[in-house]
């Protein structure tokens, strides 16, 4: 009952939606754990004959093994989907979930870099070792673009435009963008491409990826999370850093400098203006200060 239904709503992500694989996995784990515990609590029934009490009692029973917020809300949101999916396909009339609540959850403001500790990172790099050229370029790169890991690892040398400089990027949902990018990464990258990849066996089918590993393979997303928290440990800084914080610190850049919100929406590649909105919470202080150094009305007569 619920496996045929589960293959239709795997093939919707992916065709219909054009999620990514990650996201795909992940919507099918909410239905998974749903169908567990309908198993469960009220043996072999059928999606399409769950109740809104019985969807309320999974999500009682999600709250009560102590899923954060966070969580609580995402499988709420992957449930939410598999029964709109049956709503459009026909399979039913009503949809339980319609009234479904999910947890308020406050924005969790990311951790950012500054310029300095970029920079503090970058000095930290053995420039010597051939992986040396690389891992800065891929700082340069991520830090100069605001690329997803997965944009990372995924860059082509067929779509590095560096002369009118610009690269492509395939983000969430195969989407393409161009995305400007510094001198200093253009630099970097040319550097990395010229004088060490050149000299790098080059695995058929990844000939041409951007950063290759020793083996002449494209890097893992492990493997970047590794680069970077390794750089930031030896550069002492003490914050939780993970590739994401790169592109965190991309757009917090372009937001304090007086970027426009939609523009930094589509360098990031974001569906959603929504999410972008973010960055203009992510500094009280900055905001502060800009209002106190800017505003007629305090002109100058407050301290910061």
């Amino acid at each position: 009952m619920w496996e045929s239904h589960k293959k239709g709503f795997k093939g919707y992500l992916k065709l219909e939606r054009t999620l990514s694989q990650n996201s795909v996995d992940a919507y099918m784990s909410d239905v998974d754990k749903l169908a567990s515990f309908i198993s469960e609590s009220e043996g072999q029934k059928a999606p399409e004959r769950v109740t809104y009490k019985e969807l309320q009692a999974f999500v009682k029973w999600i709250v009560s093994i102590g899923l954060a917020p966070y969580s609580q809300a995402r499988i709420i949101s992957g449930v939410k989907a598999f029964y709109k999916f049956l709503e459009l396909d026909g399979m039913i009339e009503v949809n339980p979930t319609a009234l479904l609540e999910s947890p308020k959850i406050g924005r969790k403001l990311p951790d950012t870099l500054n310029n300095a500790e970029i920079e503090e990172m970058l000095g930290c790099i053995d420039r010597s070792k051939p992986e040396g050229e690389r891992n800065r370029a891929i700082i340069e790169t991520m830090y100069a673009c605001g690329l997803r890991v997965s944009e990372l690892v995924g860059l082509l040398i067929s779509n590095l435009y560096l002369n009118e400089g610009f690269i492509r990027v395939i983000g969430k949902g195969n989407k393409e963008r161009l995305i400007p990018i510094h001198d200093q990464a253009i630099d970097s990258i040319v550097n990395y491409l010229e004088n060490v990849r050149v000299h790098q066996p080059q695995v058929e089918g990844e000939r041409d990826v951007v950063f290759l590993n020793k083996r002449g393979k494209r890097l893992s997303r492990v493997m970047i999370f590794y680069i970077i928290r390794d750089l930031a440990v030896q550069a002492g800084i003490r914050k939780k850093i993970s590739p994401h914080t790169l592109r965190h610190s991309f757009a917090t850049e372009l937001v304090e400098n007086g970027a426009d919100l939609r523009a930094v929406q589509e360098m990031l590649g974001h569906a959603s203006i929504t999410t972008t909105e973010i960055y203009t919470h992510l500094d009280r202080k900055f905001l502060k200060d800009t209002v106190l150094k800017h505003h007629p009305l305090y002109n100058g007569k407050f301290e910061k």
